[in-house]
């Protein structure tokens, strides 16, 4: 019996996602690579000066890198990308299901980033180190019209990509009712709302919340916003302002930081 069509690409996309692999680039990026032991690493390219900057790295890792000549460097990067002599072949971290993740640890009330079609790997890399640094349990976007796992993301992220929980979904309304349901107030960042973000969390900093970011431009689609439980801006201190998603972010994640 033939197959139905769906099932046919269901498998398809298991089997593509199954054999996916990303190129990690650059000595901060590749050092933490090698340095996380749930990351599955298949291919190291260094060039004598980078090899030599990261033995203790390599070392750690196990793995047998392969010397490259600096002039012709055999990795399949982007010619603009910066790579230090250290690239790596990596398959993408698997961080679990949704509700693991954001249950939080039972001490501090969680923080949870949700981003809506944010598909520039920079704002994301930022984004991801920004949740770090305030202490979000997870950043999580979608699996199409996101930015996946690239190697210029983990370059911007410093670091984070490899500590900061970063999933993606399949439906980001269907993941807000699932956090909703665990108990997260959902708040989108919306520049029109006439709420700001400390109002809508006075008293309420002891529950765990969720940020929603939409890109920059577009904004939070119609359906995320009906979803979210309030729409809440930003207080700038004059009459024009604005800020990028990933600064927006950072600026979001430190005001609803539990106190």
């Amino acid at each position: 019996m033939k197959k139905p069509k769906w099932v046919v690409d269901k498998e398809r996309s298991r089997k593509a996602a199954a054999e996916e692999t990303v190129w990690l680039f650059g000595l901060h990026a590749v050092r933490d690579a090698l340095m996380n032991p749930a990351r599955d690493r298949l291919r190291l390219i260094v060039t004598k000066n980078a090899a030599d900057k990261l033995s203790d790295a390599i070392a750690e890792a196990g793995i047998e890198p392969e010397l490259a000549d600096p002039r012709k460097f055999p990795a399949p990067l982007d010619p603009q990308s910066v790579h230090q002599g250290a690239a790596l072949e990596v398959k993408p971290l698997d961080w679990g299901a949704v509700a693991d993740r954001c249950l939080g640890d039972g001490v501090r009330p969680p923080r949870v980033v949700l981003l809506d079609r944010v598909t520039d790997p920079h704002n994301v890399g930022a984004i991801l180190r920004s949740a770090e640094v305030f202490g979000a349990v997870a950043v999580i976007g979608m699996r199409h019209h996101a930015a996946p796992e690239t190697g210029a993301l983990a370059k911007t992220a410093s670091g984070a990509l490899e500590r900061q929980p970063y999933l993606r979904v399949r439906n980001l309304a269907d993941t807000m009712e699932e956090l909703r349901a665990m108990g997260y107030i959902l708040l989108g960042l919306d520049g029109e709302a006439e709420v700001t973000l400390e109002q809508a969390v006075e008293g309420r900093l002891d529950r765990p919340v969720a940020l929603v970011l939409g890109a920059e431009g577009p904004g939070l689609r119609d359906k995320t916003k009906e979803t979210c439980d309030q729409l809440v801006r930003i207080d700038f201190a004059g009459s024009f302002g604005s800020l990028n998603v990933s600064n927006a972010a950072a600026v979001a994640l430190y005001a609803v930081r539990p106190r």
